[in-house]
C-alpha cells in the first residue's frame, strides 16, 4: 500500500480521479476493443436472428442448373420461414441457404433436383440456417425419390423449373393484425419467383407492398378495409391482377388469376401469357374464403437483373 503523499509504485503523475494516466489508458483501450468486439458479435447474432439476406443474393431463376449437395428434414406440420399454412399436399418441398432463399423472394417457386436415383420437382417453403450456396436440403419425402436415405446426404444438381403447371389460380392470405390501418398479404400458388406485389383499395390507385422476411408483402398505413384488388408480377414479367379479396385474416382466399402457363417453358423467359384457369373448390378450413375474380392478365416477358458478384 502506498504510504499518503508519495507517488504511486509505476512512478506515473495520477489524472484528476487519482487513477494512474497509464492506467486509465489501458482501460480505456480495453473497454473500445470490448465494445467492438461485443458489437461484431451482437452484429453477427441479430444477422442470423434477423434472417439478413446476403448482399448478393437471389432465387434460382432461368436455365441456370446448380451443382451442389442435398440432405433431408421433416418440417412437420410448419409452412417454414415462408409463413405458408402448412407443408404441400405432397410434401415435397425444400430449404435454401440464406443467399439463395434471398430474403423470401424464393418462397413458392419449384425447383427440379436430380439426384442419384432421378428426379423430383420440390417447392420451395424454407430457409436451410447450414446451408452455404451449394447445399440444398430436401423434405424426407422429396429426399427418397431422388437417393438412398441411408446416403444422408446425396449429390444433386438442380435448377428453376420455370411456369409450373399448377393447380388452380393465385391465392391470397391476409396476415394476423391486418387492417385498413395496415396491409400484410401472402400471395401464394404463383409458381415463378414474384418481383413484385401491388394492391389497391376502396380508395383507387395502386400501391407497391415491400417484401418482408417472412413472406409478406406489406404497406404501412394500410390502403383501406377493402376489398382489394392485387396486382403480381413474376421475375420473368407475367403478370396477373386479382380482385375481389376481403379483409379477413387467415384464410386463403382463392383466385382464378394466374401466372404459370400449362406447362413448363424450356427457355428462361415466358411464352405467351394463357388464358385463365378456374379455380378449384375451396377446402372445408378455407369455406369462408371468398373467390376472387380475375381482371387482367400480361406477359411481358423481362427476366429478373441477376446481382453481380
Amino acid at each position: 500500500m502506498t504510504a499518503p503523499g508519495t507517488a504511486p509504485d509505476n512512478d506515473i503523475p495520477a489524472g484528476d480521479d487519482g487513477t494512474p494516466r497509464s492506467s486509465r489508458r489501458v482501460r480505456h483501450w480495453l473497454a473500445g476493443a470490448g465494445v467492438t468486439a461485443l458489437a461484431a458479435v451482437l452484429g453477427i447474432t441479430l444477422a442470423v436472428r434477423g434472417g439478413a439476406t446476403p448482399a448478393c443474393a437471389a432465387p434460382p431463376t432461368g436455365n441456370a442448373v446448380h451443382k451442389g449437395k442435398a440432405s433431408f428434414y421433416d418440417a412437420g406440420r410448419s409452412g417454414g420461414n415462408c409463413s405458408f399454412p402448412g407443408p404441400p399436399a405432397d410434401r415435397l418441398y425444400v430449404a435454401l441457404g440464406a443467399s439463395q432463399y434471398s430474403g423470401s423472394a424464393a418462397c413458392g417457386s419449384y425447383l427440379e433436383v436430380t439426384g442419384p436415383k432421378g428426379k423430383v420437382r420440390v417447392m420451395v417453403m424454407d430457409q436451410c440456417g447450414g446451408c452455404g450456396p451449394s447445399k440444398i436440403d430436401l423434405s424426407t419425402e422429396a429426399f427418397t425419390r431422388i437417393a438412398d436415405r441411408s446416403q444422408g446426404i446425396a449429390p444433386v444438381t438442380y435448377r428453376a423449373v420455370v411456369n409450373p403447371p399448377l393447380d388452380g389460380g393465385l391465392t391470397f392470405r391476409l396476415k394476423g393484425g391486418a387492417s385498413k390501418y395496415w396491409f400484410a398479404v401472402q400471395v401464394g400458388n404463383h409458381g415463378n419467383p414474384l418481383r413484385s406485389v401491388e394492391a389497391m383499395g376502396p380508395g383507387g390507385g395502386f400501391r407497391k407492398a415491400a417484401r418482408q422476411s417472412d413472406n409478406h408483402w406489406t404497406i404501412e398505413g394500410g390502403i383501406g378495409p377493402g376489398p382489394y384488388s392485387i396486382r403480381v408480377t413474376d421475375v420473368y414479367g407475367r403478370q396477373a391482377t386479382a380482385t375481389g379479396i376481403r379483409m379477413v385474416t387467415k384464410q386463403v382466399q382463392r383466385s382464378t388469376a394466374t401466372l404459370a402457363s400449362a406447362s413448363p417453358t424450356p427457355s428462361g423467359s415466358p411464352s405467351a401469357p394463357p388464358s385463365p384457369t378456374t379455380a378449384p373448390a375451396p377446402t372445408p378450413t378455407e369455406s369462408v374464403a371468398p373467390t376472387a375474380t380475375v381482371e387482367a392478365l400480361a406477359g411481358a416477358a423481362a427476366p429478373l437483373d441477376r446481382p453481380r458478384c
